[in-house]
């Protein structure tokens, strides 16, 4: 890779990282009145929308970089890491990452999608090695 390249594969696997920080902390969204409108306080756990757009999205961004699995998946990798130091080391001993069906939801939005761009580029990467053959 160039050092374009690296700088924007570094943007792309800090973004999700960023990313991943936001939606645990948006996730308990509640229509409640506090923040948004009054509806009988249902979740509204908006975070989830997010993830499945921003994270195949990211997935695409580091393949173009890159055609590897390893690299596309990157930002993948980047967003789980940070979800897990968040349900396993909790700073200052608060409650970030709520356990109900919210997270389970926001793991599979997120990684999912991801999941399967990263086969497409598998796909996209055996094809360009069977014309090489040719």
């Amino acid at each position: 890779m160039t050092g374009g390249q690296r700088l924007r594969y570094t943007g792309l696997l800090a973004l999700s990282a960023l990313l991943g920080v936001y939606e645990l902390f948006f996730l308990p969204l509640r229509l409640d009145g506090t923040v948004l409108p009054n509806l009988g306080g249902v979740p509204f756990p908006v975070s989830v929308v997010v993830a499945g757009l921003t994270m195949p999205w990211l997935v695409t961004r580091a393949s173009k970089i890159k055609m590897r699995p390893a690299v596309a998946g990157g930002p993948l990798f980047a967003w789980l890491a940070t979800l897990f130091l968040f349900i396993v080391f909790v700073p200052g001993g608060d409650l970030i990452v709520i356990a109900d069906w919210r997270t389970l939801l926001l793991l599979v939005a997120g990684a999912f999608p991801a999941t399967i761009k990263i086969g497409d580029v598998l796909a996209k990467a055996a094809l360009l090695r069977a014309a090489g053959e040719r």
